[in-house]
């Protein structure tokens, strides 16, 4: 069944200009960019975009990495995309990263890990609506 996912290519891929190789290695993978937007968190709406972390060790750190430059959000299509987008991307723990994943060619560390995708179909819409509200 075709779906939709969001991926978020983060401050760090943004800033060492590799939007556009990960927009052409998810093309590469079946992914259909279905719309595109160039944006800039605040604090408040990484926090909400994030709240399933607050409380985490990790989360301060998080939104003050989210909030240090452009972000770039995509919404994908495909069959099965949550998942083969979650593939695509790989292990938030670079000891677990396979070495083909996004996360493996661009990522720096845990927390700068060059993209974020939804992990569930569930997620897909939470997120999606609070990237793109307001429409496309």
């Amino acid at each position: 069944m075709i779906e939709q996912s969001l991926l978020l290519i983060k401050p760090d891929a943004v800033k060492k200009n590799h939007v556009g190789h990960i927009i052409t290695i998810t093309e590469e993978h079946g992914f259909t960019l279905k719309y595109m937007k160039v944006l800039q968190f605040d604090r408040e709406s990484a926090a909400e975009f994030y709240m399933m972390h607050e409380g985490k060790d990790f989360y301060e750190k998080l939104l003050d990495f989210m909030c240090s430059g452009t972000t770039v959000a995509l919404l994908l299509e495909r069959i099965d995309a949550v998942a083969k987008l979650r593939e695509l991307v790989g292990d938030a723990d670079p000891a677990k990263r396979k070495p083909d994943t996004i996360r493996a060619m661009f990522a720096d560390g845990v927390t700068e890990n060059a993209v974020h995708a939804s992990d569930s179909p569930l997620s897909a819409k939470r997120e999606i609506g609070l990237i793109f509200k307001g429409g496309y």
